[in-house]
């Protein structure tokens, strides 16, 4: 039976790996992702060119450790790369009705795959290069977060989980990127990243979060999101870390 089918969605084999990511060069932009971390938990990005000017990425993090989530990080990729490609190949396509199904497919190939509930939290995106627009999901994941001219806006969940239930979806809202403006995802080990020495009993957050990427000068996509993981770090101190942490930007250039 077809993955793609749209009421159900066979497994995929239990073998599927991750494959790593090379972020597409992109007209006027620049995309990159930084992680830190032994791999325990489920943090998982990836990101493809799916037509002529548009780019599709996400953030995803899947509930459980590595050892466990392995082959379901495998199916969120297949799924989200050859399903991606299908939807968003198109002139003339509806972003937000491609997102949607998109978002869907992944969620049932989840279900399907996972033995035991896995939810998964996630942040998919596509990018058109001509336009500069973002249509975007956030099906429960911490809040994007969009800096342009007019300060900071928040790109909060519009939905459940990936992984849950089989007839979820999230709604798909469509937003202007305009020259200068930067995209900043971080996971969930990076909000939660616990304080030391006078900030015990704090966690990073994302305010901390925010006031970093309002502060950050204007550079390269990786250089910003190396330096909210430096700042969690060393809000960390030398105690050891008890979750991956992402972080992942869209910096627009032109």
């Amino acid at each position: 039976m077809s993955l793609f089918h749209p009421h159900s969605v066979d497994p995929v084999p239990a073998t599927t790996e991750p494959v790593a990511t090379v972020f597409p060069a992109i007209e006027g932009a620049e995309i990159a992702a930084v992680f830190v971390g032994q791999r325990v938990a489920g943090d998982f990005y990836d990101s493809l060119r799916v037509g002529p000017q548009r780019v599709l990425f996400g953030l995803l993090d899947v509930a459980g450790r590595g050892e466990e989530n392995r082959s379901i990080l495998g199916t969120a990729q297949q799924i989200f790369r050859s399903g991606g490609v299908e939807l968003f190949a198109g002139d003339d396509i509806n972003e937000s009705d491609a997102m949607t199904e998109l978002s869907l497919r992944i969620n049932r190939a989840l279900i399907a795959t996972s033995k035991t509930v896995h939810p998964c939290p996630a942040f998919i995106a596509c990018y058109h290069e001509k336009f500069g627009t973002l249509c975007y999901t956030n099906a429960a994941h911490t809040s994007g977060l969009l800096r342009d001219s007019t300060g900071i806006t928040e790109l909060a969940s519009t939905g459940l989980p990936l992984g849950l239930f089989s007839h979820a979806t999230s709604d798909a809202p469509t937003i202007g990127l305009p020259k200068g403006s930067a995209l900043l995802l971080v996971s969930r080990g990076v909000i939660s990243c616990p304080g030391r020495h006078e900030k015990s009993g704090e966690e990073f957050g994302l305010e901390r979060v925010k006031q970093l990427l309002l502060a950050a000068p204007v550079s390269g996509a990786a250089e910003l999101c190396a330096s909210v993981l430096h700042a969690a770090d060393a809000f960390g101190g030398e105690g050891p870390r008890c979750d991956d942490r992402t972080a992942l930007a869209l910096v627009r250039t032109a």
